[in-house]
């Protein structure tokens, strides 16, 4: 079962990504962004919901305000990630998001606890693979980017937000990671707790930047508003069944779910018709490898 709920995972958290890119592209929908956090809070406070009254998880509202340090640190991350997607290829953005585990090990390091060599080795590949694709994107010559970028749906152009905002999700997550397992430990809170406290939480911010976008008189229905609902479910979905296959089997769910950014490059090329550079995909390649071996041996 462990296999299927990972394979789940991957799928559904590399559709959010590429569903998230859709509805957030646009430059000219200045509150793309807010209303992807609007659509991720109204599906994830509907899990919670379900989860306390229709499977009767225990629950109290205590772990809501233990959690919240958490939980806003990883809805502020992923609010940031959703501004970044409309300033660089998701082929590029994705792989940098994903490298805040080996953020994290930098942040054990720092209190002392000193891991082994080949998570090193993995974090060493990751930051390798972060600086390849920020020297990838701004050596490259603007006339070389417009012949890649020919066949694809939008275009881009050099910006210190494209590279600036991934880097800052990857270390806000990593920071919410790194409190979420002190807390996890020092409180003993169960994962499903955690879990619906996070929703909850992204369900109340969700509400309220609801409300400012109405009073501010900036909510508006647009096409790229089904993009947004189906990035929601998924990221909804991929969490649980990502909760669910790291309890079951965390040595060998890991791995394999850790791969999901690279399932995105492939819809990215498929989908978005992103074409990236040989430099791009050396980085992506690195930063994979450096994921790849941290989600293996930081999982035993």
């Amino acid at each position: 079962m462990w296999l299927i709920l990972s394979l789940i995972a991957l799928l559904m958290w590399s559709g959010s990504d590429l569903f998230s890119k859709l509805g957030c592209q646009n430059k000219s929908e200045k509150t793309a962004p807010l209303k992807m956090v609007i659509a991720i809070g109204v599906a994830m406070g509907l899990h919670a919901f379900y989860e306390i009254f229709i499977t009767g998880t225990k629950f109290s509202l205590e772990v809501v305000w233990i959690y919240l340090p958490v939980s806003l640190l990883y809805i502020v991350s992923m609010a940031i990630g959703y501004f970044g997607l409309r300033y660089i290829e998701l082929s590029i953005s994705s792989p940098i998001c994903n490298t805040s585990g080996a953020l994290v090990v930098l942040f054990y390091l720092i209190s002392g606890v000193v891991p082994d060599t080949i998570i090193l080795v993995g974090v060493v590949f990751t930051f390798f693979g972060i600086l390849g694709l920020g020297f990838a994107e701004y050596s490259e010559d603007e006339e070389a980017r417009i012949e890649r970028q020919k066949s694809a749906n939008i275009k881009y152009h050099k910006s210190f937000l494209a590279i600036f905002l991934p880097v800052l999700y990857s270390l806000i997550d990593a920071l919410g990671t790194y409190a979420d397992s002190l807390i996890l430990q020092s409180e003993k809170l169960e994962e499903a707790q955690a879990n619906i406290a996070y929703e909850l939480t992204f369900f109340v911010v969700g509400i309220f930047v609801l409300i400012y976008l109405l009073v501010r008189r900036e909510f508006t229905i647009t096409k790229s508003d089904g993009s947004k609902a189906i990035a929601s479910v998924f990221e909804t979905v991929g969490q649980v069944a990502y909760i669910y296959a790291i309890a079951a089997n965390p040595i060998s769910a890991a791995p394999i779910i850790s791969c999901y950014s690279v399932l995105t490059v492939v819809w990215s090329r498929l989908i978005l018709k992103e074409k990236l550079s040989w430099k791009h995909y050396l980085g992506i390649l690195a930063a994979f490898i450096g994921i790849i071996i941290l989600a293996i041996f930081d999982s035993e």
